[in-house]
């Protein structure tokens, strides 16, 4: 069973911020909560060996805080994972709880259900003790049968030992209507009728209920951040599936990891973990990172850790020099992933934890 939930959980990821879903072999979707992807059409998902794939937003129901991704890519290789079929689970059940806790990587955590129906702004949920933090939302709770009984929803952040699940019986609401929806589409579920709406509406066509206003709202990009996405762009990479936050993005170029992100409302930084100092013989790689000269770009370390980074005040980026700070920060995505070749090879340098395994 577990290997069947590490190869099935992965993350979500946008410029909101991150949580993580699961594969439906049986649906060929992915499951995660609404309030994961909100105000989103377009996400990226990644899995554990940092393979990002584009994502699109499905359906969403609200009231039921479920949402479902249609994502590209070929996960035919994937384990099925089958959906808990019984009525509900049961006080003491043994109970395991998969995902990405605050963006770090995949966990798995035990405890036992408390409730098996605890009522929680108008929805019955599954509660547990075991770990469940922010990030986890959008993952699914695991009976010891391998069977999906919940999707894990972090309701209350400063609560110990309590933690939240929505139980499958809410999303098969859901997963009842996917055949209604056109290849492509972006569709609200009705949290009254259930019925599909595809247009923005204030109130359901078909019963009238009426619709929370930010249902069909979109994320808009600042002016820094389509700076910084253009930027990202030219390097070849979709800026879509490298948004890891507010104005904050991560990916890599080759086996380069690389980090952008603003600083105190008045830097723009671009870093990349290239290597790893070697174990021994550091005198001539130290003379080389101390003599070489990579400008407009820099050497650092931190420990065995050499970094190769770009800093520029706010007021250059988006000022006169613009074209030239963007073509910097493309160029250093190229550059890393020359310099962290150039060092294995040459100095006995090992790759960073955060390389991409070419």
């Amino acid at each position: 069973m577990a290997n069947q939930i590490f190869n099935t959980v992965f993350k979500v990821t946008h410029a909101g911020g991150s949580g993580s879903c699961f594969y439906l072999k049986k649906y060929g979707l992915f499951v995660t909560n609404y309030h994961v992807v909100e105000g989103f059409r377009q996400v990226a998902v990644r899995d554990n060996d940092k393979n990002c794939y584009p994502a699109s937003v499905m359906l969403v129901n609200p009231s039921l805080d479920v949402a479902l991704l249609s994502v590209e890519g070929d996960f035919s290789a994937l384990p099925d994972v089958a959906l808990f079929n019984g009525e509900q689970t049961t006080i003491g059940q043994r109970i395991n709880v998969a995902g990405y806790p605050f963006g770090m990587p995949f966990t798995v955590t035990e405890g036992t259900v408390s409730s098996p129906k605890q009522l929680v702004d108008n929805n019955y949920l599954i509660q547990t003790d075991a770990a469940v933090n922010p990030g986890n939302s959008g993952g699914p709770m695991f009976n010891e049968n391998g069977e999906v009984v919940a999707i894990t929803v972090s309701k209350f952040t400063n609560a110990d030992n309590m933690g939240f699940g929505i139980p499958v019986a809410s999303l098969k609401k859901a997963l009842e209507q996917v055949g209604n929806i056109e290849s492509g589409k972006f569709a609200v579920q009705c949290p009254s009728c259930e019925e599909l709406i595809f247009d923005r509406e204030e109130y359901c066509p078909s019963c009238g209920e009426k619709l929370a206003e930010d249902t069909f709202h979109e994320y808009q990009l600042t002016g820094l951040a389509a700076w910084c996405e253009e930027a990202i762009g030219a390097m070849g990479i979709d800026p879509v599936l490298a948004r890891a936050g507010n104005e904050s993005w991560n990916f890599h170029r080759g086996s380069a990891e690389i980090r952008m992100f603003v600083w105190n409302r008045n830097y723009l930084f671009a870093t990349s973990p290239i290597c790893m100092l070697p174990k021994k013989e550091l005198e001539p790689v130290l003379a080389y990172l101390l003599g070489n000269n990579v400008a407009p770009y820099r050497f650092g370390l931190d420990g065995s850790q050499i970094y190769l980074f770009y800093r520029t005040h706010m007021s250059d980026a988006m000022g006169e020099f613009s074209d030239q700070v963007k073509t910097n920060f493309t160029n250093l995505a190229l550059r890393a992933d020359e310099l962290d070749n150039y060092l294995v090879e040459n100095f006995g340098c090992e790759f960073s934890e955060y390389s991409k395994k070419e």
